[in-house]
């Protein structure tokens, strides 16, 4: 029975051309959708991410046109260029604030089937709320990151003052809004779980290997030669340079062994932690930092690498899957993470890398000696990875999952009584 197609709205703050995090995959899903033959609309923010700094684009603050079959309006927001807890809070409200209006217009000139929010922004998914509930449209609500909870792990925000706690019950409230919450781990599913979302709201959908093919078929031969590291065995972190990632690790087990000349660590990337980064690692022979590797780039540099890195500091392994590691795992390389046993980041990497505690420099440089070391060992480790990535993060799977869920959706909010519609206020 073919599916029904539909009219979405897809709203969230980060979309393309930002080429990692969260946008290629919201992004991903809104052309997948339209191929499909869906109606897809986007509101999305201004691209900044991984850098901080507003990409540069001609005319007009609120800028609309069509991408990969998307109708999509990018709004203007502020951007710190240094983010803290409260400029990061400010960075969210200036989205909600810019994107509202184009909001308004999208629902008032097409009445959408459905409105997808993704989280983060948190901030912003009451507006999101809002033009669902004037619409009577039903609220799908995707959560790619714990941002509060992140926060308190990073030590941006203490989670016993006055604003942490006003922080925790805002995304309480706001999680419990969605007539579907959908994350990208069990692990995730299951804070969903505990925050008080029901049960049969929740649904895993994951981020997907968005480069599968093109890192099958790269040849990083190229890429090799201008980094001048022919002959050498890379140690890759490719992504962004931030508190939560954790990578004063990667350069202290670097310094660990920097006695090696056939090993180096590469940290390719942008953001706001990158100057700090580079301080800490000068004088070392055998970490090279590199920019954030260009779309048509992308698929080589992943292949460089020999061994991908993954760190995440204390306490985040639960909140967020990072989005790289599906891509990680298409390259046919191991991964080397640093996780806490049993959480889900930990879980996803078992049998395709090796696992060793946050924040521990010496058994990551063990680790990754481990691998560089044992070939038998890297090509298991890389072939499982590889296996993975076609077949728990094949896009299709996600897409189908997503199109499935949305139909029955949209076909239980069609059903619904008018007056149901009308009492089921986006606040719970």
């Amino acid at each position: 029975m073919p599916t029904e197609k539909t009219s979405l709205l897809v709203f969230g703050i980060n979309y393309a051309p930002e080429l990692i995090g969260i946008g290629p995959y919201t992004a991903g899903l809104a052309e997948e959708m339209a191929a499909r033959g869906h109606r897809v609309r986007a509101v999305v923010g201004q691209p900044y991410y991984p850098s901080w700094r507003v990409q540069k684009r001609a005319g007009r603050a609120w800028q609309s046109g069509t991408r990969g079959g998307v109708e999509v309006t990018y709004c203007p927001l502020y951007v710190p260029r240094r983010p803290t807890a409260l400029r990061r809070l400010a960075h969210y409200a200036s989205f909600a604030a810019t994107a509202a209006l184009p909001l308004a217009r999208a629902i008032m000139r097409e009445k959408p089937s459905a409105v997808l929010a993704i989280a983060p922004s948190l901030a912003a998914v009451p507006v999101a709320a809002l033009a669902a509930h004037i619409a009577g449209a039903p609220l799908w609500l995707h959560v790619q990151d714990f941002e509060v909870e992140m926060a308190f792990a990073t030590g941006m925000l203490s989670a016993d003052t006055r604003l942490g706690r006003v922080a925790r019950n805002f995304e309480k409230s706001v999680l419990l809004r969605g007539d579907i919450v959908s994350t990208i781990s069990q692990k995730m599913c299951q804070r969903l779980d505990v925050v008080g979302v029901d049960r049969e709201r929740i649904m895993e959908l994951r981020n997907w290997a968005n480069h599968a093919e093109r890192i099958d078929r790269a040849d990083s031969a190229e890429i090799r030669r201008e980094w001048g590291l022919e002959g050498k065995t890379i140690a890759l972190y490719s992504g962004n340079i931030a508190a939560k990632q954790g990578l004063e690790v990667v350069v202290d087990a670097a310094r660990a062994l920097s006695a090696r000349r056939d090993l180096v660590f590469v940290i390719c990337g942008e953001g706001p932690n990158r100057e700090e980064l580079e301080a800490r690692a000068e004088g070392l022979g055998n970490v090279v930092f590199r920019p954030l590797a260009k779309e048509e780039q992308f698929a080589e540099v992943m292949k460089a690498a020999d061994i991908h890195l993954m760190p995440q500091v204390a306490g985040a392994a639960d909140l967020v899957l990072p989005s790289k590691l599906p891509n990680m795992l298409a390259s046919g390389k191991p991964v080397v993470a640093t996780a806490a046993a049993g959480t889900g980041l930990a879980n996803e990497v078992m049998g395709c890398g090796l696992v060793v505690p946050p924040g521990d420099a010496a058994a990551l440089a063990r680790a990754v000696e481990k691998v560089a070391r044992d070939r038998e060992l890297a090509e298991a480790l890389g072939a499982e990875g590889r296996r993975r990535a076609g077949t728990r993060w094949a896009m299709d799977l996600m897409a189908n999952r997503f199109e499935k869920r949305l139909g029955r959706l949209v076909a239980e909010q069609a059903q619904m009584p008018i007056s149901d519609k009308s009492e089921a206020m986006p606040a719970r």
